[in-house]
């Protein structure tokens, strides 16, 4: 005789449904098993973590596809254009090797890899081969003519 109860079905169904809304259209949009990091708004209780994370998986990456230090050099940490192109892509391979993908995650990875790679390239630039080079970054002070912002801000502009 079979120890099932039809009982203890309905209570897991029950406990497995519990807060589940199917009218609600407000599900989370963070990616299946991954963490998005915004750079800008990461707070210094969340920075050691996600940076950790993200050097141990760079290094893994680097090292696993054979990316050129010419593309992602050893201090690519302290370039935001490449901080911003390697945590998508990590972003995307940890979505796309979660657990719960029906296995198109790992194709789908690989060909966002193959579109992101000439961006890795125009991210960094190049000029660090004998030791970082802090690019010039780009500023606002002082370029902007407020008066002539205001006047233009003040207007419609549909033509």
């Amino acid at each position: 005789m079979s120890d099932f109860d039809p009982a203890d079905v309905d209570a897991l169904l029950a406990q497995e449904l519990s807060g589940f809304d199917p009218h609600s259209r407000h599900g989370g949009s963070a990616p299946i098993g991954g963490l998005v990091t915004n750079w800008r708004e990461l707070t210094a209780d969340e920075a050691a973590e996600r940076w950790n994370a993200l050097r141990t998986w760079v290094e893994w990456f680097t090292v696993r596809y054979n990316i050129p230090i010419s593309v992602v050099p050893t201090c690519w940490w302290k370039h935001s254009h490449l901080v911003e192109e390697l945590s998508a892509l990590h972003t995307a391979h940890v979505a796309a090797f979660d657990s719960s993908d029906a296995g198109f995650g790992p194709i789908g990875w690989h060909e966002r890899l193959a579109i992101a790679t000439p961006r890795l390239a125009r991210a960094y630039g190049g000029g660090c081969n004998n030791g970082h080079k802090p690019a010039k970054p780009r500023t606002w002070t002082d370029v902007t003519d407020e008066q002539e912002w205001t006047a233009w801000a003040s207007q419609g502009h549909a033509q």
